[in-house]
């Protein structure tokens, strides 16, 4: 992994005595990365992050890991506000959604894996505080998104995924009722105040990725309840079913 120093005027201060306990991963959503790379230290975008990520695996550092990089925004995991002062924020070139998003190149991925690693180490953050842009912003963001490999990071030791011996917490032909999935969306740490597609959504993107359309079908019903209990709660009953209302579709 090769890292080189890009300076970024965007930042400031992080909250005297906070922790640095959560890592943001992002895609840039431009065109190219020299326009990422552009606007990320333009002082009038007001925007930035601690390091990019090129296609071919470049790394540029951008804003120093002490200070507060400005990437994340209104964001909320776990209970925790404005999450720009305790967090890493990475971008990883991808022109996302609006500019033909594709595949994220094994290459890129491996320099993502090698830069979350060190990260990780040096700020002793858990695994279920690597997250996307798009938990922490349901309701504003689509990034990293659902070509992202969370899958293939997990499997190296960075952030979360279920492995095939929890799929047994709930039977697969059971649907979601509102207030399971409500609590097993609370249990992970998504805020809970947002319509339930909205947050099903964003779940989606993240750990069911073959099916992004915010419906509490059984199969999403079931990667929740797996989720959850990867994050130490099942908010629910102990087959992860809450007799409550029928959830919204």
């Amino acid at each position: 992994m090769v890292i080189r120093d890009a300076p970024s005027p965007n930042h400031d201060e992080r909250p005297p005595g906070g922790p640095i306990d959560t890592l943001v991963l992002h895609y840039t959503g431009m065109r190219t990365a020299e326009e990422a790379l552009v606007r990320l230290r333009d002082p009038a975008s007001r925007v930035s992050a601690h390091y990019v990520v090129e296609e071919d695996g470049l790394v540029w550092r951008l804003v120093p890991e002490g200070r507060r990089a400005w990437h994340a925004g209104a964001s909320h995991w776990r209970g925790r506000e404005s999450l720009n002062g305790r967090s890493i924020g990475v971008e990883v070139v991808n022109p996302g959604h609006e500019w033909g998003y594709r595949p994220f190149p094994a290459l890129q991925m491996a320099a993502v894996c090698d830069l979350c690693l060190e990260i990780i180490a040096r700020h002793a953050i858990a695994a279920r505080d690597v997250v996307a842009h798009s938990d922490v912003s349901p309701d504003r963001k689509q990034d990293p998104g659902e070509l992202f490999d969370w899958e293939g990071l997990a499997a190296n030791g960075v952030g979360l995924w279920p492995c095939a011996a929890a799929t047994g917490c709930v039977a697969a032909d059971t649907p979601g009722t509102e207030a399971g999935v409500t609590a097993f969306l609370a249990a992970i740490g998504y805020r809970t105040d947002l319509p339930l597609p909205v947050l099903l959504t964003a779940f989606q993107r993240r750990w069911r990725p073959e099916r992004v359309d915010g419906a509490a079908d059984a199969g999403t019903f079931r990667r929740l309840a797996e989720v959850a209990a990867l994050h130490g709660g099942n908010g629910a009953d102990s087959r992860g079913i809450d007799a409550g209302a029928p959830a919204r579709t």
